[in-house]
């Protein structure tokens, strides 16, 4: 039976603060910036602030405190340029969807992917859906015009294994996606095993893991792709991402009663005082890096050549681990223009229900 719960105000809680956990201190991977990141960074906000003629003006104001491109300058350090650009674009992008699709009845979650899939399939130009179930809204189809953009430069050098993955993977992203928002619809949220499930497609970093096969210009082979040791390592890269965003976004999530967070389950379903659920929630991300490291080490050998392109991979995979949680403190998303200062202390105080900014 799934447990019922429509939102954080069904979650008693008398606190007014929480500490985290000490999640940089648990990651002793170097951290690398892109040389030329920060300009890429600026172009790449700009494309989708003037794609996006209907923004809120406070959505347009936070989009560029988000600082999506800086995260991929960390994640991506190595790309040349050009595919730095396509990767950054394609970040700002997901955020965007998601920021969208927060809220969106089942029906919208259902016209938005189809419009946005529909893109990738058909690079050339647009083909309307026959799919007379999918009505597609303006936002839709201004994401599909941005999905086509960014794709169609992808697509002209990436391998064709890495495009397949993409595409594979954003299709999950959306299925995970339209799957909560039936839950919301309905006022419900699976146990944390089912949560954890669905979080690591709503999470998009499956589609990100394989832009890293694009950002260095390899192709992995399926026999690799499809290989345990591998699958471990990527599922454990994802849930150190998510798991620590869901520590990062808890604040402002609760104070818009959104209960799609692992710390909101814990204390729902499980008992937890909000201190000890965020403490148990660092303990699982301590552990994915661990997991890691352990995987890590028990790589297979394929041949020098594509042994090559599996440690380049996999250092990728590790960049995006320390890129996110030093990014997590910049961009003003979980903290406001404060996250400097809480990445010093720790302490969050908790915004008020009602009070939390529109992103």
């Amino acid at each position: 039976m799934i447990p019922q719960i429509s939102s954080t105000r069904d979650i008693p809680t008398t606190a007014s603060h929480f500490i985290l956990p000490d999640l940089i201190s648990h990651c002793n991977f170097p951290l690398v910036y892109h040389p030329h990141g920060d300009v890429v960074a600026a172009q790449s906000v700009r494309w989708l602030d003037n794609n996006c003629p209907d923004l809120k003006e406070n959505r347009r104001q936070a989009l560029y405190g988000l600082r999506a491109g800086e995260l991929t300058a960390f994640c991506y350090n190595t790309a040349p340029d050009e595919r730095l650009r396509v990767v950054s674009d394609f970040m700002n992008y997901l955020f965007h969807l998601d920021n969208i699709s927060d809220g969106m009845m089942t029906s919208d979650t259902e016209a938005l992917s189809d419009a946005v899939m529909n893109a990738l399939w058909f690079t050339e130009s647009y083909r309307p859906t026959q799919n007379l179930k999918c009505m597609q809204s303006e936002g839709a189809l201004n994401a599909c015009k941005l999905a086509r953009d960014f794709w169609g430069r992808c697509i002209r050098n990436a391998g064709p294994g890495c495009q397949a993955r993409f595409k594979e993977y954003f299709e999950l992203f959306f299925e995970a996606v339209h799957t909560q928002a039936k839950a919301r619809d309905a006022g419900v949220i699976p146990d944390l095993e089912s949560y954890i499930d669905i979080r690591r497609d709503t999470s998009g970093c499956k589609p990100c893991w394989a832009l890293i096969e694009y950002a260095l210009d390899i192709d992995l082979p399926d026999i690799v792709v499809e290989d345990p040791i591998i699958m471990a390592i990527n599922r454990s890269a994802n849930d150190l991402v998510t798991w620590s965003n869901d520590i990062f976004s808890y604040n402002v999530e609760q104070s818009r009663s959104d209960a799609h967070n692992m710390i909101a389950i814990l204390m729902k379903h499980h008992g937890y005082t909000l201190q000890r659920a965020v403490d148990h929630v660092g303990d699982l991300c301590h552990q994915t890096i661990v997991d890691f490291d352990a995987s890590r080490m028990k790589i297979p050998c394929w041949g020098a050549e594509v042994d090559d392109m599996v440690q380049r991979y996999v250092q990728g995979l590790q960049d995006w681990i320390v890129g996110s949680l030093h990014w997590s403190f910049q961009t003003t998303r979980y903290f406001g223009t404060q996250g400097q200062e809480v990445k010093r202390h720790r302490c969050v105080e908790l915004i008020p229900v009602g009070a939390g900014n529109e992103w």
